[in-house]
């Protein structure tokens, strides 16, 4: 077998239409210290065997035993999905309740010790930690992950590179990890920053095409940084499999409205970009090095980050830069079913994100941080 052979073409199992899936990590707490508890197997256990949906398993392990999370089938709308999701979550919450454990959802526990935690045992984990050490087991966060279905694979790169451009709107809405181990870090998104310290996490390359991403993807293997597609963590990423383009930008996202806000905008952005892209329209992009500045700009300052906007290097406040950018897409919405979803987006700011809440709850209550833990607890059936 000759070098180039080595590893096969990468096939794009194309989507006809544009569907949505969603991950969501939820994190178990116990209901007395507020602390995070290791009980995820036992709570999996209570759960018992759920059928999938469209070969999808709807509850699964992660990185840490402190974590379940949700998966949806494949789905037509944001609200199927949502549905989804809830109906898993009634289940999930009845489940872990036996076992005095509640549901919670930030990018970050706000005094959780990460040494305290335990591993899920397998060997793509094991694998992940024998590799990574330290940072590895530094990974005490949560986020969300939203496919959405393309018909061709040409168009991956195109749409990832443009989308881009909205990286920090995604990230500073989002943004729910203030606090580390007891300490406000003084960023919106910790979490950001503490990801892409593993070796393949982080923003992605910006190809051209496809056959350019299939030749990073055998170097990547050929060199051993990677054993499977999977153990690329890029924030916004191909999945082959499933025929979708994987935005991962988000931090866990604390209620369900915000989820289905985030869902329903993410949706949007996507099907607008590739309505533009097969009406000829060449993408707007910027450089990499805008894109990383942008990335750390939101995960700083959250929504008074002001970003660049153009590949002219022009610049302004996220919010305001959102408000045209959510007129621009209530006619996608409108033809993906989602209006009334997409509108909560514009809520997040009046209301407050959930870094700046958690915030809050914390000058509040005199800094005590468990009052934060019980403030997520509540909110995320609202």
């Amino acid at each position: 077998m000759t070098e180039t052979s080595a590893v096969p073409r990468l096939d794009f199992n194309a989507s006809p239409r544009h569907t949505i899936g969603v991950e969501w990590e939820i994190a178990l707490v116990d209901k007395q210290t507020r602390d995070l508890s290791n009980t995820a197997a036992a709570v999996f256990d209570a759960v018992g065997d759920l059928p999938p949906r469209d070969g999808i398993q709807p509850v699964t392990k992660e990185l840490l035993r402190n974590t379940v999370e949700l998966v949806t089938g494949v789905h037509d709308s944001v609200g199927e999905a949502m549905d989804d999701l809830h109906g898993t979550m009634d289940v999930v919450r009845r489940a872990a309740s036996e076992h005095g454990v509640d549901l919670f959802c930030a990018g970050t526990h706000p005094f959780a010790e990460w040494s305290s935690q335990q591993l899920t045992q397998s060997p793509h984990y094991d694998e992940l930690i024998e590799r990574t050490q330290w940072w590895g087991r530094q990974m005490l966060i949560w986020g969300v992950h939203v496919h959405v279905g393309l018909s061709h694979h040409e168009k991956v790169f195109p749409i990832l590179n443009s989308l881009l451009l909205q990286y920090p709107h995604l990230l500073a809405l989002s943004a729910s990890s203030p606090v580390w181990a007891g300490v406000d870090t003084g960023y919106a998104s910790n979490r950001a920053l503490m990801f892409q310290q593993l070796p393949t996490a982080g923003l992605p390359f910006q190809f051209a095409n496809w056959s350019e991403f299939e030749a990073f993807v055998r170097d990547q293997m050929k060199t051993g940084v990677i054993e499977q597609l999977g153990g690329m963590h890029w924030d916004i990423r191909p999945a082959p499999k499933w025929g979708t383009i994987e935005i991962r930008v988000c931090d866990g996202v604390s209620t369900r409205s915000e989820l289905a806000a985030l869902t329903a905008f993410t949706h949007c952005l996507v099907v607008d970009l590739d309505r533009r892209l097969e009406a000829g329209e060449d993408l707007p992009s910027i450089p990499p090095w805008h894109v990383q500045e942008n990335k750390w700009r939101a995960a700083r300052y959250g929504l008074d980050a002001i970003v660049i906007v153009d590949a002219d290097s022009n610049e302004r406040l996220v919010t305001e830069d959102l408000d045209d950018l959510l007129n621009k897409l209530e006619p996608t919405a409108k033809r993906l079913g989602c209006s009334d979803e997409l509108a909560l987006v514009a809520e997040i700011p009046r209301h407050g994100a959930s870094y700046q809440r958690q915030r809050a709850v914390a000058k509040a209550n005199g800094g005590d941080l468990v009052a934060v833990v019980d403030s997520l607890v509540n909110e995320l059936d609202s």
